[in-house]
């Protein structure tokens, strides 16, 4: 029983130890807006077939701009934070309990990202 709880104590120990001196890196803002854009934009805005919001954008701009979000130039942060908070057309608008500030600043520098310099 003794020999038990010993190897037990020392498990608990060293995995105590492990958790505090490795920990995984943080992501950064360009994968954290990435991680906001699959979670809550790509379900519309993917290049998949059939994505209602791609397919909406490709009426509207006709080959002139794409149609995939992750592939437009044009895309400024303000542009896309206006976007997500008051939504368009049928677009719903995303609120601060759904995408919170600092994640709308992650999604909106990685939809910004192909701006030209």
């Amino acid at each position: 029983m003794t020999r038990v709880v010993l190897t037990t104590s020392i498990a608990v120990a060293v995995g105590a130890v492990v958790s505090l001196g490795v920990r995984a890196a943080d992501p950064t803002p360009m994968q954290q807006g990435h991680a906001v854009f699959n979670k809550w934009c790509a379900p519309c805005h993917s290049n998949a077939p059939g994505n209602p919001g791609t397919a909406a954008l490709e009426a509207l701009y006709q080959g002139s701009k794409p149609a995939a979000l992750e592939e437009r130039t044009d895309l400024t942060p303000e542009t896309v934070k206006q976007f997500v908070r008051n939504g368009v057309s049928i677009m719903p608008f995303f609120r601060k309990t759904e995408i919170s500030d600092a994640e709308l600043d992650a999604l909106a520098a990685y939809l910004a990202r192909n701006l030209p310099e």
